[in-house]
């Protein structure tokens, strides 16, 4: 997302190190990565972190936030969800699967892709352009990410929205109001029902552990 706040510390580039040693034990050509985990849970840090360290070790990679695929447009999304229930639609079913997709399609034949791109600032959907011709691997980030069909690796950051509540407010997400509690408390339940997807996890205390079959 245009204009997101990356808070990366420590703990972030200790996981990342360790994630790094998985995948280049595992690794393949057009690799795909997801990270899922619930709001402020630090997915976005560890994609960074993760995708410049590939770099370093020769795997040109690019990361695809997922929450840029929502089929409601922001500006649109809260009086949407309150119309039609949020504990009925808030989840993975917001998302414009078909787009996420082709865009993936689009990396593994090495094509000219255009991908959306929601601007925090103006809360517009902006369209980038990306050459995956010499991209080697696709880090796919987001609350759902590892629902996501034909990946290689499935991480689970375990921290929860009820110890993420500071990271939330730094990065400027919506208003912690009565709305906002009933969406992560939704996004809460549908994300916890995706860990047994997860080959690795990261836990509470930022250490990364296989999960377990």
């Amino acid at each position: 997302m245009l204009g997101d706040v990356l808070l990366i510390t420590d703990k972030h580039r200790e996981a990342a190190a360790s994630i790094l040693n998985k995948v280049l034990e595992i690794r393949k050509s057009k690799m795909i990565i997801a990270i899922s985990g619930e709001s402020g849970s630090g997915k976005s840090e560890i994609s960074h972190v993760l995708a410049k360290a590939l770099r370093t070790n020769g795997i040109l990679t690019k990361v695809m936030h997922s929450d840029n695929y929502y089929r409601i447009h922001p500006l649109e999304r809260k009086e949407w969800r309150i119309q039609h229930g949020i504990e009925t639609v808030v989840g993975y079913n917001e998302y414009d699967w078909n787009n996420i997709y082709r865009n993936i399609d689009e990396f593994r034949q090495g094509k000219v892709a255009n991908m959306p791109c929601v601007d925090l600032v103006t809360e517009q959907v902006d369209q980038l352009i990306t050459d995956f011709e010499n991209i080697d691997a696709l880090i796919i980030d987001g609350l759902y990410a590892i629902k996501t069909e034909g990946t290689d690796l499935n991480i689970f950051i375990e921290l929860t929205y009820h110890e993420t509540k500071k990271a939330q407010m730094v990065r400027g997400k919506e208003p912690q109001n009565e709305y906002r509690a009933r969406v992560l408390e939704q996004e809460h339940k549908m994300v916890q029902a995706l860990k047994p997807l997860s080959h690795l996890l990261i836990t509470p205390e930022y250490k990364v552990v296989p999960a377990r079959g």
